[in-house]
C-alpha cells in the first residue's frame, strides 16, 4: 500500500506540478460541483480521481490526446470527453468582494496565448494567432483574482479591460495597471509631456511602480509553466476553460 501511495504521489507531482495535498483538494472541488454525474448510464472507465488527473497533466503538459490515451490506458475519444466533461469545473473559484477592500492592491495585466481557433485569436505582435487574456492578480498574495474570457489578440489591453467586465470585482480596491491602462480608473505611471521632463518625484513614483506591477508579470510566466497556455489546441470555449483551470491550479500551488 505504501509503495501505490508514493507512486501515486510521483506521478501527482511530477506531471501536474501539485503535491498531493493539493490534488485532493483539486479533486474536492471537482467532486462538490458535480464531476461524479448521476452515476447513471454507461460508467466511466477511469475513477474521478484519475479522470481529474488526466486534465490536470493534459493542461500542464500539453500532450495530444493520443500521446495521453496510452499512459492512462484508454482511448483518445476517451481523453477528449473526459477534457470536455471536467476541463470547465476545475474553474478558478469566482471572488467576492474582499472585506478589506481599501487596504487591498490588485495588479491587472494582459497576455497574449498562441491559439490555433481562427475564431478565437487574430494574428497579433508575436507574429502568430493569438489570444488576449485579463488577468488581475494581488500583490501581496500572488493570487489570480479574476481572469477574463479570451479576445482577439489585436484588441488593445485597455479595450480588452472594458469589453471584459472586470471592473465590477474592483470596486473599491486599488488598482494598478501599466501606460496601455490609461482611463481605465487604475493606478498608472505618470507619462512624459511633450518637450518637457517628468517633475520630480514622478520618476520615483515610476520606479516604484514598476517594482510592484512586476510581479503580475511574475505570475504570469508561472501560469504558463502549464504548456497549455504556451500553445492552446482547443476550439471555442476551451482556451477560457484552460486559463480558468491554470489559474486554480496556480493558486493551490502557491497558497499551500
Amino acid at each position: 500500500m505504501a509503495g501505490v501511495l508514493r507512486a501515486e504521489r510521483v506521478w501527482v507531482e511530477t506531471f501536474t506540478g501539485l503535491r498531493l495535498e493539493q490534488f485532493e483538494r483539486l479533486l474536492k472541488a471537482v467532486r462538490d460541483r458535480g464531476g461524479n454525474g448521476t452515476l447513471r448510464g454507461r460508467p466511466w472507465c477511469l475513477p474521478l480521481a484519475e479522470r481529474v488527473l488526466v486534465v490536470a497533466v493534459y493542461y500542464r503538459t500539453n500532450l495530444t490526446m493520443r500521446q495521453l490515451g496510452p499512459l492512462f490506458g484508454i482511448s483518445s475519444s476517451t481523453v477528449c470527453r473526459v477534457i470536455q466533461r471536467l476541463g470547465p469545473l476545475l474553474a478558478l473559484e469566482p471572488v467576492s468582494r474582499p472585506g478589506d477592500a481599501a487596504d487591498r492592491l490588485w495588479i491587472v495585466d494582459g497576455t497574449l496565448i498562441p491559439v490555433r481557433d481562427r475564431k478565437v485569436g487574430s494574428s497579433s505582435r508575436n507574429y502568430r494567432f493569438s489570444a488576449n487574456v485579463q488577468v488581475i492578480v494581488d500583490a501581496h498574495t500572488r493570487l489570480v483574482i479574476a481572469a477574463a474570457r479570451p479576445v482577439p489578440g489585436t484588441t488593445a489591453d485597455a479595450h480588452a479591460w472594458r469589453a471584459s467586465g472586470l471592473a465590477g470585482h474592483c470596486q473599491d480596491v486599488t488598482v494598478l495597471a501599466d501606460g496601455a491602462y490609461l482611463n481605465c480608473g487604475m493606478v498608472t505611471p505618470h507619462r512624459k509631456r511633450p518637450r518637457r521632463e517628468l517633475l520630480p518625484g514622478e520618476e520615483d513614483d515610476n520606479a516604484a511602480h514598476r517594482k510592484v506591477r512586476a510581479r503580475v508579470e511574475h505570475v504570469i510566466g508561472r501560469m504558463k509553466n502549464y504548456k497549455i497556455l504556451r500553445d492552446c489546441r482547443q476550439h471555442g470555449d476551451g482556451l477560457h476553460h484552460a486559463v480558468q483551470a491554470v489559474a486554480h491550479m496556480h493558486n493551490l500551488a502557491l497558497a499551500s
